[in-house]
């Protein structure tokens, strides 16, 4: 065993053998998955390739039908969304289930209010300014309503609310869909802090270049099992291959196109002749 690996931290999450089938359809076949602390890990796959049922399974809003999960070593039993924020384990899902009406402090501290029969308004504005701050967030005031923020800006306001839990795995769920460069830019800035932080980072994405840009490995889903993992450095051919099972694609005879007209363009004119 080399030193690296032995250094290595214990996983956060270890999942063995995890499968969930809904009526004859298998959704997930004994899919094997560890994060570990500081660890940015991306889950990608095609549509139906049971990335929404596993994170719906870490998050306790669904049951596995088979499979082991440790946190931290221990043996674990992910029974609803409580047991799983009781774990550490918190979610934002892909529509960030924020208030537009509401300010930020009030969706940062909607259903765990301080001092709730007699609001504690001025201790809440500043434990919202202190979450925000660690996360470096652009944000203009804490009071103005969420409708009037960017998508960059909510998906912030979405992960502050997250760390209020004082979480060990954040999952992320299609953080960049639907986001302007700057935007996206933003949110990958924020996936790097929260790396920095020692936490475990799960992220779901169908934009590889977002994945390859923050993601300490990518892990590929396929039809509901585990179809290889890689690290960032990986090929845009390799990973289509491995999301499609196809190593003929439009990719591969893209890259084949240009690596025959950079082989013309090499060769010397007098040869031609």
């Amino acid at each position: 065993m080399t030193a690296d690996v032995q250094s290595r931290p214990q996983p956060v999450l270890s999942l063995k053998g995890v499968g969930k089938t809904f009526g004859a359809v298998s959704a997930l076949t004994d899919i094997h998955l560890e994060v570990h602390p500081g660890e940015v890990v991306a889950l990608v796959g095609d549509n139906g390739a049971g990335k929404s049922t596993l994170v719906k399974i870490l998050s306790g809003v669904l049951q596995p039908d088979s499979g082991e999960f440790q946190f931290d070593g221990t043996p674990v039993t992910i029974s609803s969304p409580a047991a799983a924020l009781e774990l550490g384990i918190a979610t934002v899902f892909q529509d960030l289930a924020l208030c537009e009406n509401l300010d930020v402090v009030g969706n940062l501290f909607l259903g765990r209010e301080l001092r709730p029969l007699r609001l504690s308004e001025v201790e809440m504005e500043t434990r919202s300014w202190q979450l925000l701050g660690e996360l470096s967030a652009r944000i203009p005031s804490v009071r103005v309503p969420i409708a009037s923020l960017s998508g960059g800006q909510r998906q912030t306001v979405a992960i502050a609310r997250s760390l209020l839990i004082n979480p060990r795995l954040i999952m992320l769920d299609e953080p960049t869909a639907a986001l302007g460069v700057a935007q996206t830019a933003e949110v990958l800035d924020l996936i790097e802090r929260l790396r920095e932080r020692g936490l475990a980072v799960i992220v779901i994405s169908h934009n590889m270049e977002d994945v390859r840009a923050v993601a300490d490995r990518i892990v590929v889903l396929r039809l509901g099992q585990n179809n290889g993992t890689f690290g960032p450095g990986v090929s845009s051919h390799d990973l289509v291959a491995a999301i499609t099972g196809a190593a003929e694609n439009s990719v591969t005879r893209r890259s084949a196109r240009r690596a025959e007209h950079g082989s013309q363009q090499d060769v010397d004119p007098g040869e031609k002749r």
